[in-house]
């Protein structure tokens, strides 16, 4: 079972099932301080765990007595509310060596403790609230973290590049590590009140939160750990999650084993229709971005007008000459494709493709040109969901079986102008609209006083994503901070990258050229949108984090280039 993604109240509802059968709320808070002491390693450290009153302050006093009892950190426990002194807890991190501050002694003093302790410490823990925070912060919980805030601005900026496994350097601002999610985080909604704590690093547990990737507060996560609290494997309430996070073990075991004795033909032939005059590189990118995803043979398909230029680019590729009219594929193009499409395994169109009329109606021919596969639909949102008649603009000799198939870019804002698009699109179809892309095929529009479509979508990427992969019976692979695939079941996965490297032009057809690419290699179209989009995302980090690179200055072409990376990733 992969990583699961989960509300507050179902994790509330996990650990309840997870007690009742047999594995103890006791248990499941020892594991969890245990995988939050991990975090921080070293003997040397001075640590202060900020406590809170309940069973996130539980999981930082158990982390507090395996730091002192096994590690040896010199550790202090700041607790927000005085606990009885016979809270077994505190007693066992008494006698493992841990010291302890409180809020309302200090607060008499001027929390000048609180000050002195920041400014000796290599770690802060966030053991406050966890998913239990309720926002906006109030009370002696919003004095503590002014005060807090107040003490890490006094320390010297922290270096561009923090390794959280290692201590900081005196005169330095503290790691901060947050236990489940930041304190001041709505786990369910991403809202961020303005005294949480950003952290380095996140510790969550068994699960990962809704909220951690949602923005604002996915700006607050830092890098995200997922601690094992031994909950069993097969718990019903955890397995039927229907929202996972892709994870590298994932993506290996949906890679296909290339065997020693294999030759092109074995790993699938991939047809790319792309490219316009204006828009030669798409068509680049995305053949080989697919090449380096590890596709047999690549066959791009373009206005003859701009061969010779991508022929130069990329001397691997195959190439089906397309009749044009001012250097934007023409529909007397479609009888050349059907000629040569079925002897593909995967099909990818529309990257660099213009919205010009001659390009809709390509478009258009194309999936008309399609055998009949009526596949069931089973639910419906307002679309008409009838078994379109066979179309008139292509007879039966002329029809062909179109074989799995990526529309992206210009191929999905031209399918959006076609009337009940998705009702001729074939079994296996992946699009993959970033947010603007997707209110356009969704028939969304802006509210007069409100949110935007494109704000309406973001706020709610999964439950669309979701909602509109089951309508029109795709994968629907919503692009952005954390891409969301949804399939046609109405299972979503979250990818766990979120960077601005990716924000450029050309990414978007570099990620549909490693979809397709996996499609032709027998993957199966769920999981070839996922593993696509980790390849994809890791790259992209990997491009930003390059000897040369910042985040801002990557472009298509860099993350291209580190697409090996990704897949030695795991693969070696």
């Amino acid at each position: 079972m992969g990583i699961k993604i989960v509300s507050v109240a179902e994790m509330r509802a996990i650990e309840e099932a997870a007690d009742k059968a047999g594995h103890s709320y006791a248990a499941m808070m020892d594991l969890a301080g245990r995988g939050l002491a991990e975090q921080i390693p070293y003997s040397g450290a001075s640590i202060l765990i900020l406590v809170g009153p309940g069973n996130n302050g539980g999981d930082g006093l158990v982390a507090a007595k395996y730091l002192a009892g096994e590690v040896g950190a010199n550790v202090t426990a700041y607790l927000l509310e005085t606990r009885k002194k016979t809270d077994s807890l505190i007693k066992a991190a008494q006698e493992a060596g841990v010291t302890f501050a409180d809020y309302p002694s200090d607060a008499k003093n001027k929390f000048q403790g609180l000050h002195e302790l920041i400014a000796d410490t290599d770690f802060i823990v966030d053991a406050l609230f966890g998913i239990g925070a309720r926002l906006p912060i109030e009370g002696n919980a919003a004095t503590l973290l002014t005060q807090v805030h107040a003490a890490i601005n006094k320390s010297t900026e922290r270096p561009a590049i923090v390794n959280p496994a290692g201590s900081a350097a005196p005169n330095q601002k503290p790691i901060i590590i947050a236990c489940d999610c930041p304190s001041g985080l709505n786990c369910d909604t991403g809202e961020l009140d303005p005294l949480a704590l950003h952290a380095d690093v996140t510790v969550t547990f068994a699960a990962a939160k809704s909220g951690l990737f949602i923005f604002p507060g996915a700006e607050a996560v830092g890098e995200l750990v997922i601690a094992d609290i031994g909950l069993p494997q097969d718990l019903p309430e955890l397995v039927n999650v229907g929202l996972d996070l892709a994870d590298s073990e994932f993506v290996k075991s949906a890679l296909p084993v290339r065997k020693r004795n294999s030759h092109k033909g074995t790993f699938g032939k991939a047809m790319v229709i792309a490219g316009s005059l204006n828009y030669i590189g798409a068509a680049y990118l995305a053949g080989k971005a697919a090449y380096r995803t590890g596709v047999g043979l690549v066959t791009i398909g373009a206005p003859q007008a701009i061969i010779p230029t991508l022929a130069a680019m990329l001397p691997e590729a195959t190439w089906l000459l397309l009749p044009h009219e001012m250097g934007v594929v023409h529909e007397n193009a479609v009888p050349i494709l059907r000629e040569e499409i079925e002897q593909y395994d995967a099909l990818l169109m529309g990257p660099g493709f213009s919205t010009e009329d001659s390009a809709k109606r390509f478009i258009e021919l194309v999936l008309q040109s399609a055998k009949p596969q009526h596949p069931a639909i089973q639910k419906h949102i307002g679309f008409r969901f009838n078994v379109p008649e066979e179309p008139k603009a292509v007879e039966a000799k002329d029809q062909v079986k179109l074989p799995p198939m990526v529309i992206d870019a210009d191929g999905l804002n031209l399918l959006a102008e076609i009337p009940d698009w998705w009702q001729l699109l074939p079994p296996n179809t992946i699009l993959t609209p970033h947010p603007g892309e997707f209110a356009r095929l969704a028939g969304l529009k802006d509210e007069e006083k409100g949110p935007s479509a494109i704000e309406q979508i973001q706020a709610n990427r999964v439950s669309f994503a979701a909602k509109y992969a089951q309508a029109w019976n795709v994968v629907v692979v919503l692009k952005g901070a954390f891409t969301a695939v949804a399939e046609p079941n109405g299972h979503v996965t979250l990818l766990p990258f979120a960077t601005s490297a990716l924000a450029t032009a050309g990414t978007g057809d570099v990620l549909a050229g490693i979809i397709v690419s996996l499609l032709a290699q027998g993957v199966e179209p769920s999981k070839a949108a996922i593993a696509g989009a980790w390849l994809h995302g890791y790259a992209g980090e990997e491009a930003a984090e390059g000897s040369h690179f910042t985040a801002a200055s990557v472009i298509a072409s860099d993350v291209l280039e580190a697409l090996p990376k990704a897949l030695a990733a795991v693969t070696q």
